[in-house]
């Protein structure tokens, strides 16, 4: 026997749950189909600073915004920004509450726990889904399992199940890729390379590559080594193996300060290669009954303006506000919402295309700082 869902969301990432918690508000229930075991089933990420007008209005949206600024992280929004010798570009510690940072697992519990029990069914991987007409739609998981919808929602990511249903596009490789790193109790155990990557964000960046890092609350600096390589780079390294893998991409630092190569060097726990992919700027579909995308799944983008995750709950946001404004009329609904969202990514979908292109051109570390900053006059360390 087949089940049927009126709305059915695949995808339990931040834009999905906040689609189904704002819809809770306004007394429509979804069913929410993600493909992990478990919420905890993986690394989530993380931290990520919210933004007032996307990410915070979500979470406004959805009568959360008092349980996120319980959860900020102190000192997160400072930045700083280094050349591969470590000179400091710019070093502001300045805390202005426009964008603090949250981990991203603390404001993913946050928003699982405002659902209702069984709202979201685990380990429901989407293998297929098929229109039948009248706007809806069958879909079909791993275990063999169909259900039927009214309204489709693709909020499953870059390589989304859904988005065939309306577009043909597919991510592409941006000539970035990220080996992704920690280094836990760093202040105890790395003193000095805690010391230059600072409470917040850190960027150090030149000839075409470079590190990011953030502070996490356990103390945990999570790093990210950027590389401007063919997508093919890596192929035949085993990145189980964290020294030999280290050693492989630290080849490409050579003459780097130390404290940013102990990034990779001193790394505790596995490596993580991580390709940055995206779809084409301006990326959006024409209408069809009945389904729709929100997120990365819509309009993925690199993370080079830091929208990502902030577009995605305003989508969901939006979205469901858009549902009920227009009870019984879902095409008037979904026509609203995409009329709104496809501009607002386009936006930042370029902004992160001109920012990936600024943080591995020429002279990456000044001009960044100068961006940040607007020719302001920083304190150096």
């Amino acid at each position: 026997m087949t089940t049927h869902h009126p709305i059915a969301v695949v995808g339990a990432g931040l834009g999905g749950l906040t689609l189904a918690r704002v819809l809770h508000l306004h007394g429509t229930e979804a069913a929410v189909f993600d493909l992990d075991a478990s919420p905890t089933a993986r690394h989530q990420g993380g931290m990520l600073d919210l933004h007032t007008d996307s990410g915070q209005a979500a979470l406004r949206a959805a009568g959360l915004h008092d349980a996120f600024l319980a959860a900020v992280r102190p000192g997160g929004e400072a930045v700083r920004i280094v050349d591969r010798d470590g000179t400091f570009r710019l070093r502001d510690d300045t805390q202005t509450g426009e964008r603090p940072e949250v981990n991203r697992h603390d404001l993913r519990r946050i928003l699982l726990d405002s659902l209702p029990a069984g709202t979201i069914r685990w380990g429901a991987r989407v293998t297929a889904a098929h229109p039948l007409g009248d706007g809806r739609h069958r879909v079909t998981l791993a275990d063999g399992t169909t259900f039927t919808t009214d309204l489709l929602v693709g909020a499953d990511g870059a390589w989304s199940r859904i988005r065939p249903l309306l577009s043909a596009a597919v991510p592409a490789y941006c000539g970035i890729s990220f080996v992704e790193s920690d280094l836990r109790d760093a202040a105890a155990r790395h003193p000095a390379t805690a010391e230059l990557t600072g409470h917040g964000m850190m960027f150090a960046l030149a000839d075409g590559k470079g590190f990011l890092t953030h502070l996490e609350g356990d103390g945990t600096v999570h790093s990210y080594a950027a590389l401007r390589v063919p997508a093919n780079w890596a192929d035949g390294t085993d990145f189980t193996d964290t020294r030999a893998a280290a050693a492989f991409v630290l080849e490409r630092f050579e003459g780097w300060d130390e404290r940013l190569r102990a990034l990779l060097a001193d790394a505790d726990g596995t490596l993580v290669a991580r390709p940055i992919h995206a779809l084409p700027v301006g990326h959006r579909w024409e209408r069809r009954p009945g389904v729709t995308l929100l997120g990365d799944a819509a309009h993925l983008m690199s993370p080079f303006a830091g929208e990502g995750a902030n577009l995605a709950m305003l989508d969901g946001a939006e979205l469901a506000t858009a549902l009920a404004a227009h009870p019984g009329d879902t095409e008037a609904a979904l026509t609203a919402y995409e009329r709104a969202m496809f501009p607002r990514s386009e936006r930042s979908a370029a902004e992160s295309a001109d920012g990936l292109d600024l943080c591995f051109g020429p002279d990456a570390a000044h001009r960044l700082a100068e961006l940040m900053t607007g020719h302001r006059p920083q304190p150096a360390g």
